[in-house]
Formats: structure tokens, C-alpha cells, sequence
């Protein structure tokens, strides 16, 4: 038996030699894009930080933490920080021009500034006012001061209504008295203030008519003047500036049952709302001052002016619906 050395003996299996393929096993090369990387994608031998081959300058480069200053972009710019794999940059978009604000249904838009007290008017669309039973002036006959409760639809309170006038001014002119009138809200804190001055009516003095301003505060919120008219009354809705906002057209003539005034757009063409006086019955109509209003405004409209509107509800109580008022018109 012919022996042979352990070293001598062939692996099993048998080991085969086989030429390597061109390119198979290439040894990277720094800063040179490698064969089946894609651009941008950190390339084998460059360390980070140093831009990639085939990345624009100012692009955030693989492999550098936000924040941290990329190649080809200024000192002190602050760096974009790479966007999540699969989702590409957005470009730079042109401005877009401000489109203008357009009234809708012909009324002012809905302004963001709220008086203070007057949050709940913002999501309501109607009002309704309610003026106290006097007793003292049914007895007697004398001229008192008005008050007035303000609901909202489900007959929830929400506002007191009370005048200050002197008691001369009552007996002496009547329907045409100076006064203020308080507004509060059920914690008896008073959120609005209306002046009332001492004015003619009708087309008499067409300079001397008659208005009403409403204030929260001391900020003017706007006012309810009188136009000069001859069968129709007729007021205007100003803003705190002066401008007409709103407009109120009331009936010719006043008979027994629901007596409408209506609320349009600054042009007159847009009907938006309804001040209503309704109907208490022959007694407490011809007896008594205790007048039951319905006011409906549009939901978005300014809240300021809705608090005008109020006060333009209780200017036309004052005077058409008062029982001096209302003996005149009988």
C-alpha cells in the first residue's frame, strides 16, 4: 500500500478555479459615481458632508443631520431638512393675488371683532322684544319709563332693556324725549348704551331728524337715522364711520294686525330681515304700551351692527308705538 502525505490530499469537494468577471468585484473610487446607484444616494468611500456626485449644490445632502450647513449654500440661511424617502421637494410657488372681499346677499361681511357681551349674538338670526307692562301708567295715565326684555327664539333671556329720561321730557314732549337706554345681560352687566336726542320727525326738518346711537362704551358702534319722508318712514344703518350698511322701509299706513318694516341692502335691492310689530289684541293695544316685537337679521352679519339693529327696533317702538303715538295716529 503506497502511502502519501496528509498535505498532498485534494479537498472534497475539489476546489474550482474560475476567472473573475470584468467589473464584478471593482473597488469604489472616491467622488465617482458608482454603476447601479442612483443619483443623490450616498456613494461607497464619501464621507458625508461632501457632495455627492450627481446632487445639485444647495440640495440637502445624504448623510448630514438637519441644521447642519450643506455644501454650496451661504452661511446663515437656515438648511432645508431632507424630505422622507419617496416624497419630492416642492418648487417655489408664485403668489397668488388677494381676491376681494364681496358682500354676500348684499350685506357687509361678518367681522371678527366682538363687543364685549355680545358673543351670543354672533350664531343667532332673530330677536325678539318684549316691552314691560307699566302699571302705574295704566292707573294713571302718565308717561313712565320703558323697559324691555330681549329672548331669542325658545324665549331664553338674554338682554334687559331699561330707559333713564327725565320725568319732564316724558310729560312734556312725549314720543320726541331725549333719553338713554341701558342694555344689560342677565348678570346685570351692562354691554350696550343707546343715545337717543332730542329730535323732530317727519319731513318737517329734514336736517333735525330723528336717530339713535348705540355704543359699547365709550365705542360708537353705529346709528339709526331717520330719512325725510312723507307717507313711508324710512331709516338708514350706519356703521361706526358713517357708512350705509343697512336699509328700513316701513308701511304707508298702520292699521289693526302685524305692522312689517323691512330690512334691505344698502342699495334697496336685497331684502336680508324683518323688524315686526305684532298684534297684543284691541285691549292691550289701545290701553296699554306693552308692544311685542320680532327682529330677523341674517345669521353672518356683523354683530355690531345686529346691536344697531336692536336699537332701531326700539326706536320705531318709540315712535309709532307709543300711546301718545298711537292716539295721534287713531
Amino acid at each position: 500500500m503506497n502511502s502519501t502525505s496528509y498535505s498532498a490530499l485534494q479537498p472534497y469537494p475539489p476546489t474550482i478555479a474560475t476567472a473573475p468577471s470584468p467589473g464584478a468585484f471593482s473597488i469604489p473610487q472616491p467622488g465617482i459615481p458608482q454603476p447601479g446607484v442612483a443619483p443623490g444616494i450616498p456613494q461607497p468611500g464619501v464621507a458625508p458632508g461632501i457632495p455627492q456626485p450627481g446632487v445639485a449644490p444647495g440640495i440637502p445632502q445624504p448623510g448630514v443631520a438637519p441644521g447642519i450647513p450643506q455644501p454650496g449654500m451661504a452661511p446663515g440661511i437656515p438648511q432645508p431638512a431632507p424630505p422622507p424617502y419617496g416624497i419630492s421637494m416642492p418648487g417655489p410657488e408664485a403668489p397668488q393675488p388677494e381676491l376681494p372681499m364681496i358682500p354676500q346677499g348684499g350685506w357687509s361681511p361678518q367681522n371678527t371683532t366682538c363687543p364685549p357681551g355680545l358673543e351670543y349674538l354672533i350664531v343667532l338670526d332673530r330677536l325678539y322684544v318684549q316691552q314691560q307692562l307699566e302699571l302705574l301708567e295704566v292707573v294713571v295715565g302718565w308717561e313712565t319709563e320703558n323697559k324691555y326684555l330681549i329672548t331669542n327664539a325658545t324665549g331664553q333671556p338674554l338682554f334687559y332693556v331699561m330707559e333713564e329720561s327725565n320725568v319732564c321730557a316724558r310729560l312734556c314732549l312725549g314720543t320726541l324725549r331725549s333719553c338713554e337706554l341701558h342694555v344689560g345681560d342677565t348678570n346685570h352687566r351692562e354691554v350696550l348704551r343707546m343715545v337717543r336726542p332730542c329730535r323732530c320727525t317727519g319731513c318737517c326738518c329734514f336736517c333735525c331728524m330723528q336717530m339713535l346711537e348705540v355704543y359699547s362704551g365709550d365705542m360708537l358702534l353705529g346709528s339709526v337715522t331717520e330719512n325725510c319722508h312723507i307717507f313711508r318712514p324710512s331709516f338708514s344703518i350706519r356703521d361706526a364711520s358713517g357708512k350705509i350698511v343697512l336699509r328700513i322701509k316701513g308701511p304707508c299706513f298702520r292699521c289693526c294686525g302685524n305692522v312689517t318694516y323691512k330690512i334691505k341692502s344698502a342699495d334697496g335691492v336685497h331684502r336680508v330681515g324683518e323688524i315686526k310689530k305684532k298684534w297684543s289684541g284691541f285691549t292691550t293695544e289701545v290701553f296699554t304700551d306693552a308692544d311685542n316685537f320680532s327682529l330677523r337679521f341674517p345669521v353672518d352679519l356683523d354683530v355690531k351692527i345686529k346691536a344697531v339693529l336692536l336699537g332701531a327696533c326700539i326706536l320705531i317702538d318709540f315712535m309709532y308705538f307709543e300711546r301718545s303715538a298711537k292716539r295721534s295716529s287713531i
